[in-house]
């Protein structure tokens, strides 16, 4: 049975202690997600990194039971909204782990808009506020399959579930301005595709007449 003082680890860390890029990179993605430790960080790399090693595995069998170890490890990414519904082996072995970082629970209750931050959103899942499919989940890195991501909502019992709750108004508050700063910009993006469309036609025109 061995030790339970002494469990084995379910993660693996870095090969080398100071790589200047790397260091670089997983503050910026702690800082994004919202992480308390690196840890948390080289878990979802242990995640990614498994699911390429069962890729790799399965690409090279080209037996039947290859075939459906492919089948089972496609389903059950896109399960989890890690692949979309037409993605090939191909597309497992291109993911980030930023990928991985966006299925998890505290993520997508920020996304969802029942947070203004990540700090908030790990606050929110700690103390029981968040339920997923009715059931209270207390673990932010909880990766929330797609048939759930909907059912993410506060708690029945947590004064945030009342809408006149005063930081009910400052979520809803902070998601109005995301909006509205979003609008324009999605405004700007339409025109120029407009304006694009006609340049082309113009000179699709003044092509043919040349050529006439």
């Amino acid at each position: 049975m061995g030790d339970p003082r002494h469990l084995k680890k379910k993660y693996s860390g870095p090969t080398h202690p100071w790589q200047a890029d790397r260091i670089a990179l997983e503050k910026e993605l702690v800082k994004e997600y919202g992480l308390v430790k690196k840890k948390e960080l080289w878990k979802a790399n242990t995640i990614l990194k498994n699911y390429k090693k069962q890729a790799k595995a399965a690409i090279v069998l080209t037996t039947e039971q290859g075939d459906k170890e492919r089948e089972a490890l496609i389903r059950k990414l896109q399960r989890y909204g890690l692949i979309s519904e037409n993605a090939a082996m191909d597309d497992i072995l291109g993911l980030s782990v930023k990928a991985v970082l966006e299925r998890r629970l505290q993520t997508l209750v920020v996304r969802k808009g029942l947070a203004r931050t990540m700090k908030q959103a790990r606050q929110l899942v700690l103390h029981g506020h968040i339920t997923v499919g009715g059931r209270k989940v207390t673990a932010p890195s909880y990766m929330v399959p797609v048939d759930e991501e909907n059912t993410i909502s506060f708690a029945k019992n947590s004064p945030l579930a009342s809408e006149d709750h005063p930081e009910r108004e400052k979520i809803e508050g902070k998601n109005k301005e995301q909006e509205a700063s979003s609008a324009p910009a999605t405004e700007e993006a339409s025109a120029d595709k407009e304006e694009s469309e006609a340049e082309s036609s113009k000179e699709s025109e003044s092509s043919e007449k040349d050529n006439q």
